[in-house]
């Protein structure tokens, strides 16, 4: 990593682009982003609403009427027609809007020298000519030229495909390109493209065609939705051709098809789901400070079976101190926190091996302890000649410095058995400090070896570090207790059906050990990343069912235990922090990188960011996506019952032949729909979570709300209205009574029962009095504008015209209350008898 002064010193530059430059830069060249521009997101979302169903039954209705004369019909269908694409519009653009925020939130971060200072900006705020500097774990924001590298290797597969390493050099001139991720090394860059002109734009692999990705809940709706059109359209030809052949009147057959088809469209369903997806995935970033990437993943969190979680920064407070130290040379092991004879020789190699400006817990506490303990301070006057990135299986790296007397330094520094295969050591003495490792890990400690290489025998640097042959000075020993919450985190999960498991690079020791602190269930058994990479993939399969800890482990061992967990049938969320968790990550349902100690890599393929690192906000965006989950599943149930007496008093009369037909035309269903969309869509996603969410065993991939058994009890309760409005309009007839009368009376009754039925379907185990113990400050505001609704419709004289509608006395309205009332509150004595059924068991 370079220091401000290392930049100034390769560089020989002024200070960068100053404010006027950049405004200059990006007035002339464009912004750094691929994102529609928010004229062309209007257009697209006008051209989705203007090609709903729904906006063309409506259009075709109000042709119709303009057509017949009925002027004051076809402009009120009109207004209709601009509230229901006005309500479409708003709901859309604000779900784009919300997932455009979260995307510039969680946008990846740049770090750019500008007025004589290198700053971090979004990746959005890069502009042509600004100097980027580039370091391990980082996205290249923009496509530019190198002017300086180290080491500099980038991983180009989101251009080719192809995801091997490429090595670059500033004496080439080579290219770096926007969206590819450095590997190892450093560099620094001047942008030349930004936007949709650098080859990822050009390409169009923009993060923006990932999130086009359904997950199943949404395929099921896009599924059901298609279904419903479908048969609306076959209900509109067979209405049209039924009635045309009772009555030859083919516009009167025309509004009769329009109406039935308006009836069946299910246009609330897809308005509904965005709605609680967006509006969930901002309720977790103000309250639990967890960004969701994609809201469509906030559903998703509900399903979650299995966590993975990597030790460090996730279990562990990731405040890393230097604790103990083994000294190879006197075979003595130091607790360095109650002596203050540390060995230096031993201190100052692992701090050599660090990087200069340290950003690892680990390296910031040996640079801390070098510098108490260290009588000169050699680090001013050594300078990095080059660098050995952190690798191999197990992993090392290795720094060589050098000074203005041409003296050489060689340090290494990590995994002990990565240094030993290197080392000097005869094998006895290898197999002692072997067993020291484990004494160490075993206290629940991080344990790094530490070595040094005579540079006298090297007339040239090797390729690879594992061709050094160091002396092993002895090891280090880090303590990073575990968060005071992770316990009550574990049992949380645990009481929610979820399996907790830590993955880690650890020792298996160590892991067991922290493992064992937090309240695991280890049964003193861990699996290692190599014993992972060699069993089958089925005995593998049976392993993760049992095993919690898996230790030491990397990344190809890190994948294949994911990809195990998912051929389980689980649905794995993974979290992770580092470049090695990329791929763990990308397999994973649900990726969760961390906000603070997350790399880039990690952040922008997770689809969860925890922005404080706290792990435990994971059971809140689990219980917010069974929330979620159950009232979507309240209002989908709420529209299948309410739609099935609209279709029922719409079609019905006219197969059985009734005298009287038209009870409701388009202008009755588009006022219901208006009353329904804003019921489901907002009421029911305001509704907290019942008692007994984080209690119940996650939901199978496979469960759908949408299947005939799922919603049997929703068509049952919308049967069950259909008989109760029919059956008064039925009886209504045979006495004589007018259509205007009839119709009222089944207007009445059916808006009645929607309030009732709002309430009764709060919840299907509690009872409508308990549910109000769960505060909805919404429920009063439909139910009363439901109850305006129906005054204004039977009071005002030009609204009851052009409803068709007669005012009634209180006999009547007690007699629609009633039927309401028996229609939807059965619902009551089914729960009251589930319930005692459920404790009797």
């Amino acid at each position: 990593m370079y220091s401000q002064k290392d930049i100034y010193e390769m560089l020989d530059l002024s200070e960068g682009l100053n404010t006027d430059q950049v405004l200059e830069s990006r007035a002339s060249n464009g912004s750094n982003d691929l994102e529609l521009s928010d004229e062309r997101v209007i257009w697209h979302v006008l051209k989705d609403v203007v090609t709903e169903p729904m906006f063309l039954l409506l259009l075709g209705s109000c042709v119709i009427y303009w057509a017949l004369g009925e002027l004051k019909e076809a402009f009120i269908l009109l207004i209709s027609l601009f509230l229901v694409s006005g309500i479409s519009i708003f709901q859309e653009y604000r779900s784009r809007n919300a997932i455009k925020a979260l995307k510039k939130i969680t946008s990846s971060g740049a770090k750019v020298l500008r007025g004589g200072v290198a700053i971090l900006i979004p990746s959005e705020e890069v502009v042509v000519n600004d100097l980027v500097l580039l370091e391990e774990g980082s996205l290249v924001p923009a496509d530019g030229i190198l002017i300086k590298s180290n080491d500099f290797e980038v991983n180009e597969s989101t251009l080719t495909g192809e995801s091997y390493a490429v090595v670059k050099s500033h004496v080439n001139h080579d290219e770096v390109f926007s969206g590819t991720l450095v590997v190892s090394g450093s560099a620094v860059c001047k942008v030349n493209t930004v936007g949709i002109k650098t080859q990822l734009g050009k390409i169009g692999k923009s993060i923006q065609s990932v999130k086009k990705e359904r997950t199943p809940l949404q395929q099921q709706i896009r599924d059901f939705v298609r279904n419903m059109v479908w048969i609306g359209s076959i209900a509109f030809v067979i209405v049209i051709g039924f009635n045309y052949y009772l009555s030859h009147d083919l516009v009167h057959s025309l509004l009769q098809g329009f109406t039935l088809a308006m009836s069946i469209l299910p246009e609330e369903i897809p308005v509904a789901f965005s709605t609680f997806q967006a509006l969930g995935a901002f309720r977790l970033l103000k309250n639990n400070r967890i960004i969701v990437k994609q809201p469509g993943f906030v559903e998703t969190l509900g399903s979650a079976t299995v966590i993975c979680a990597d030790k460090t920064g996730t279990i562990t407070k990731n405040e890393m101190s230097l604790v103990s130290v083994y000294d190879e040379v006197e075979q003595k092991y130091i607790d360095c926190r109650k002596t203050e004879e540390i060995p230096l020789h031993i201190i100052e190699m692992a701090m050599w091996s660090s990087e200069t400006e340290p950003f690892d817990p680990m390296e910031k506490a040996i640079h801390s302890l070098y510098a108490s303990i260290a009588e000169i301070d050699k680090r001013k006057s050594f300078t990095q000649i080059h660098e050995y990135p952190l690798g191999g299986k197990p992993p090392m790296m290795t720094h060589v410095f050098s000074n203005e007397n041409a003296e050489i330094i060689i340090a290494v520094k990590g995994a002990p058995e990565a240094i030993l295969s290197c080392s000097t050591l005869s094998p006895e003495r290898k197999e002692e400090v072997l067993k020291w490792v484990k004494s160490i890990a075993e206290k629940g400690q991080r344990v790094l070896g530490v070595g040094k290489a005579n540079p006298q025998i090297y007339k040239t640097l090797p390729q690879n570090q594992s061709e050094f042959t160091f002396t092993f000075l002895g090891l280090i020993g880090f303590q990073d207790p575990p968060k005071a919450n992770m316990t009550e985190t574990i049992r949380i999960f645990k009481e929610a059906g979820i399996n907790f498991k830590m993955i880690t690079g650890d020792f298996e020791q160590t892991a067991l050990a922290i493992g064992n602190q937090i309240g695991l269930e280890t049964k003193n058994e861990v699996i290692t990343g190599d014993q992972v990479m060699r069993l089958t993939q089925d005995e593998l399969c049976e392993k993760v069912k049992i095993t919690t800890v898996f230790a030491r482990m990397f990344p190809d061992a890190k994948l294949k235990v994911v990809e195990a967990l998912k051929k389980n049938g689980e649905v794995v969320a993974m979290t992770g922090d580092g470049v090695n968790d990329g791929p763990a990550l990308k397999s994973a349902h649900i990726s969760i990188a961390m906000g603070q100690s997350g790399s880039e890599l990690a952040k922008s393929t997770a689809s969860l960011i925890l922005t404080d690192d706290d792990l435990f906000h994971m059971t809140d965006a689990i219980a917010m996506g069974r929330k979620i989950y159950d009232n979507l599943k309240k209002a989908i149930r709420y529209i299948i019952s309410i739609h099935i007496p609209i279709i029922g008093i719409v079609a019905l009369p006219l197969l059985f032949f009734w005298p009287m037909t038209s009870f409701f035309s388009p202008i009755h269903v588009i006022f219901l729909e208006l009353i329904m969309g804003p019921t489901c869509s907002i009421v029911f996603e305001n509704e907290p979570m019942e008692l007994g969410t984080m209690s119940r065993k996650p939901l199978l991939k496979t469960d759908s709300f949408l299947s005939l058994k799922q919603l049997s009890l929703s068509i049952i309760q919308g049967l069950i209205i259909t008989a109760g409005c029919l059956g008064l309009g039925y009886f209504l007839m045979t006495k004589g009574e007018n259509i205007e009368f009839v119709r009222t009376k089944i207007f009445m009754t059916l808006l009645l029962s929607n309030v009732f039925l709002t309430l009764v379907n709060r919840s299907f185990t509690m009872s409508i009095l308990d549910s109000f113990k769960n505060k909805n400050r919404l429920i009063p505001i439909a139910i009363l504008f439901s109850i305006l609704f129906m005054i204004t419709a039977l009071q005002i004289s030009f609204v009851r015209e052009l409803f068709g509608l007669v005012k009634l006395n209180t006999i009547n309205w007690l007699i629609c209350i009633s039927v309401a009332l028996i229609s939807t509150c059965w619902m009551e004595l089914y729960k009251f008898f589930l319930k005692r059924r459920f404790f009797e068991k």
